[in-house]
């Protein structure tokens, strides 16, 4: 077994604040200063699927179909399907019912006629897990990814990475190197996704911690020299061998950490 294999030892142990995915009251209760995460475990029944497929919009529809594989068929639509019943539990809605509009980096929001005031959402996923972030009227982005080997994740940093962070990682023992990419990727991810810019915002002009047992955290951005001291960043793992991160504009009191269930 090579060194790399390490990581998931190492960073597969890391859980969603109190260290417990909760089952929510069917109504959940989201205060303007919290944060809601929630687990969704993809590889669902087939019952399942056709119940979520069938809350999808046309457009939803022919975007998972466009899948070349049968899984990732079905994990498209319970992201997605999940997602609309996450959120209609909030707005008190029919998941069915829910329309989106899409920024012009793809980023999707909530049709205004939906709610009060601004619900924020983000969602990611990779391979049978997704997370999905809730705030109130605050920019937020999550990202996920599997840890495993990348043969060549190194030449990946230097190409994506600012220098700090580059510097950083070869500072790592080699058989933390592969989790503290992941922990950085993720981290820069969330950033770019919350601030709705894609890959239009570089991620070599900002910089965020990576190291083992540091705290995830935006440590400078050279487009926004005050970004460090308003948004947050959380690190992330809902299941062993998984890393994600969450950021937010601003500071939050607590984070409740969900698990989806499908309707019965």
């Amino acid at each position: 077994m090579s060194a790399d294999f390490e990581v998931t030892s190492i960073y597969g142990a890391l859980w969603c604040n109190s260290g417990r995915w909760e089952t929510p009251p069917w109504t959940p209760i989201l205060l303007n200063d919290e944060v809601h995460v929630w687990r969704i475990k993809l590889d669902l029944a087939w019952p399942q699927i056709e119940r979520l497929f069938d809350v999808l919009t046309v457009d939803e529809r022919e975007q998972v179909e466009r899948f070349y594989f049968h899984k990732d068929r079905q994990r498209a639509i319970a992201a997605r399907g999940a997602l609309r019943d996450i959120l209609s539990r909030y707005l008190k809605a029919r998941p069915s019912d829910l329309r989106f509009k899409y920024g012009p980096y793809g980023k999707p929001r909530l049709e205004r006629h939906h709610q009060e005031e601004p619900l924020e959402f983000n969602l990611s996923h990779s391979e049978g897990l997704a997370l999905i972030g809730v705030s109130k009227s605050r920019a937020l982005g999550v990202d996920l990814e599997r840890v495993r080997v990348i043969s060549d994740y190194d030449q990946i940093a230097e190409r994506f990475f600012s220098t700090h962070e580059i510097a950083a990682l070869r500072s790592l023992p080699r058989c933390q190197r592969m989790g503290a990419f992941f922990c950085c990727w993720t981290r820069k991810e969330a950033y770019i996704k919350a601030k709705g810019g894609g890959l239009s915002i570089p991620l070599d002009k900002f910089g965020v911690s990576l190291a083992p047992g540091e705290p995830a955290r935006l440590l400078w951005s050279t487009e926004d020299h005050e970004a460090h001291r308003r948004w947050s960043l959380k690190e992330l793992s809902p299941a062993p061998g998984y890393v994600g991160a969450l950021a937010l504009d601003g500071q939050y009191s607590q984070m409740k950490c969900w698990e989806w269930k499908d309707r019965e």
